[in-house]
């Protein structure tokens, strides 16, 4: 395009005076927005401002008009405000006034703004002056907002990862990572605007899809493949940059679509973005789509009569992304290349195969995708498609509806790390078999028995005959026994087989509380009760050592003094009789027998029958005694067993039931913007 004559200062000088053109009124004060390139955009609003009718520096001259100075276009009582950002004496006005004599062009697409057109843009910039969320004349755009039942499912989201960092690989934990992250991002930007991405295979006509909806051609297209290298958005409106820079798109390639009132009215928040060919041969061009596609809000997939079953598609892209069946249209493209009924045949087969993707179809009301067949190139079906696009993107819901249908995705990954197949946890009746084993171990049985012993043993010595207990003196003068209980050094093989026991009793209880768990908590717990048998076998000799053995003599009741002095009266018997006789022998004492043989008789059958008595007695409290031996050493053996297993066990399996109950707070459904 050759660029118009540039006209002289003194062609300038002799035109004729221009009549100052009226003033707008006032706009409010605007907040300081950053530095930025002007787009046609931008240079198409600030033309808007000035009053049909006037001079516009991007409009070619008119013939009736003469060119004129910048000066001579103010009153020397007007004041211009430097900051307004409407003033269009920018300094790229000048070169842009050079090439007014024809349409503006920026390489890439031709179009120019005509008067309908900036009286519409002038009267949609009032409209969100007068509708901005932030304060008058804010044009920053609305950030997104989350209604509470998402915000509560992103905070268990949330939540659920930070408990299971420790637990749950950090590869498993990445998407849901990475789901929290963009939905955050997401709530940021606004909430005005839907992006849409157009993704198909290659050839099949997505570019010019892109074109035919933007109503002039943006994207290229053409028969080498790959066409599409990088993707191009397309914006319907204003405030959309900071969803477009998530999307890592450089201004180069940010397009606008054919101003007309209708479009932009139709499809106001509408953010359009043709991406590369899924299957391209190109690496990046793949890269390019799975990124962009975790992105955007919505896709539209656009398949083509020869390569709409291709299982690259299918077992890639739709089937995985079943979840998000409503924020999903799949267009059936090239319908003018098949004759009479074979484009319904092709759809209905279309919905077959989505149908055994599990995407569930936008059908009689249900949600669901959206199924629709079009040519864009005869622009058959194209009304259809924009008008759906135009229902959707003026719900402004389906940023939210991603957020949630990535929730889901993010939790059915995450289900094997945190479903169960069956009721888990550690039973009593594991706790008991635990506990037993242990005191198998320590010979809590041993000690009660012995204890026992020793208690008959005392009860003996104290309630025996002097006579008896005179014997078993001479038996055991060789023995230092003080009437405690004795103590037996353990032997090698003992201690090697106490500790076989206690590891068998950890491994059995840490299997029996890990089944059923998923693999990171089963693990969890394992490793929890190995930590815990480390030193245990010690701390169990230890526990034997102290709290086996009762400190001091066994007790005695009080019926043994009684019992003591029973059998020393049938001693003095024993005594009195026989020193009776012998004193009748020796002719001290009158000789009689039946008083001295009585007392000896007494004494001598007395004595033995009192011993058994007591020994008789002995038994009810002596079992008792070491059955409280065996309990007090059964209780230290499970304290200890507890503090040093069952408590860590119990407590990998309380933090696997709080992230279970997160991950069901998470699995709930529910989507919406408040």
């Amino acid at each position: 395009m050759g660029a118009p004559a540039i006209t002289t200062n003194k062609a300038i000088t002799a035109s004729k005076p221009v009549k100052p053109l009226p003033l707008l009124p006032p706009l409010p004060p605007l907040k300081p927005i950053p530095a930025f390139a002007p787009t046609p955009a931008s240079r198409a609003t600030a033309d808007a401002d000035i009053a049909p009718g006037s001079h516009k520096p991007s409009d070619p001259l008119r013939p009736s008009e003469a060119p004129r100075s910048p000066e001579s276009a103010k009153s020397p009582d007007d004041s211009t405000d430097p900051t307004d950002p409407t003033d269009s004496t920018d300094p790229t006005d000048s070169s842009e006034s050079s090439e007014s004599s024809g349409p503006w062009d920026d390489g890439l697409i031709a179009r120019r703004v005509t008067e309908a057109t900036a009286a519409a843009l002038a009267a949609e910039r009032v409209t969100a002056l007068e509708s901005g969320g932030r304060g008058p004349g804010s044009q920053t755009p609305a950030p997104l907002a989350y209604d509470g039942r998402l915000r509560s499912r992103l905070d268990a989201l949330r939540e659920l990862v930070g408990l299971s960092r420790a637990r749950v690989e950090s590869e498993t934990l990445a998407e849901a990572g990475r789901v929290l992250d963009e939905a955050a991002a997401r709530r940021k930007l606004s909430g005005r605007h839907t992006v849409v991405a157009i993704a198909g295979a290659t050839g099949s006509g997505k570019s010019q899809l892109f074109n035919a909806l933007a109503g002039v051609a943006i994207s290229e297209t053409g028969v080498r493949r790959p066409t599409t290298a990088a993707p191009i958005a397309c914006s319907w409106s204003d405030g959309a940059a900071g969803l477009i820079d998530r999307l890592g798109i450089p201004g180069r390639l940010r397009r606008r679509p054919l101003q007309s009132p209708e479009a932009e009215a139709q499809l106001r928040g509408l953010v359009l973005v043709d991406l590369p060919d899924h299957d391209s041969a190109a690496v990046e061009h793949r890269r390019q789509v799975d990124r962009i596609l975790k992105l955007v809000d919505a896709v539209i997939w656009v398949v083509d009569p020869e390569k709409y079953a291709d299982a690259v598609l299918h077992e890639r892209y739709l089937r995985p992304m079943a979840g998000h069946a409503e924020i999903m249209f799949v267009v059936l493209n090239q319908i003018d290349r098949l004759p009479g009924e074979a484009a319904d045949q092709v759809l209905d087969d279309l919905r077959r195969l989505l149908d055994e993707d599990g995407i569930a179809l936008g059908e009689h009301g249900e949600p669901g995708a959206t199924v629709l067949a079009l040519s864009a190139l005869t622009g058959d079906g194209v009304g259809d498609l924009r008008e759906s696009l135009s229902q959707f993107v003026a719900e402004r819901g389906a940023a939210a509806r991603r957020v949630s249908a990535d929730v889901d995705a993010a939790a059915a990954d995450l289900r094997p790390a945190y479903a169960a197949g069956r009721r888990v946890g550690l039973s009593e009746e594991a706790r008991e078999e635990f506990t037993d084993r242990l005191a198998d171990a320590v010979g809590a049985t041993a000690a009660g028995e012995a204890a026992e012993r020793a208690w008959l043993r005392n009860a003996n010595r104290a309630c025996g005959t002097p006579w008896l207990r005179l014997w078993r003196w001479y038996q055991s003068r060789g023995d230092s026994s003080t009437g405690r209980i004795p103590v037996r050094a353990a032997q090698p093989d003992e201690e090697a087989t106490a500790r076989q026991r206690v590891e068998q009793a950890v491994r059995t209880v840490s299997d029996r509380a890990s089944t059923g768990l998923p693999a990171p908590w089963a693990q969890a717990v394992r490793e929890a009760a190995v930590r815990g048998s480390q030193g245990l076998s010690e701390a169990l000799d230890d526990l034997a050592a102290r709290a086996g053995l009762p400190p001091g003599r066994p007790p005695r009741p009080g019926w043994w003094p009684a019992a003591v002095l029973v059998q020393a009266a049938m001693t003095l018997l024993q005594v009195v009789g026989g020193l009776w006789l012998f004193g009748q022998i020796v002719g001290v004492m009158a000789p009689t027998l039946g008083v001295p043989v009585l007392l000896m008789v007494c004494g001598i059958v007395g004595g033995p029958l009192v011993e058994w008595s007591c020994r008789m007695a002995a038994r009810g409290p002596a079992r008792r005694y070491g059955q409280e031996a065996e309990r007090r050493l059964r209780e230290a053996a499970a304290g200890c067993g507890r503090a040093r297993v069952l408590d860590p066990v119990a407590a990998e399996l309380l933090r696997y039931r709080e992230v279970r109950e997160q991950y069901g707070r998470v699995v709930r459904s529910g989507t919406g913007v408040g």
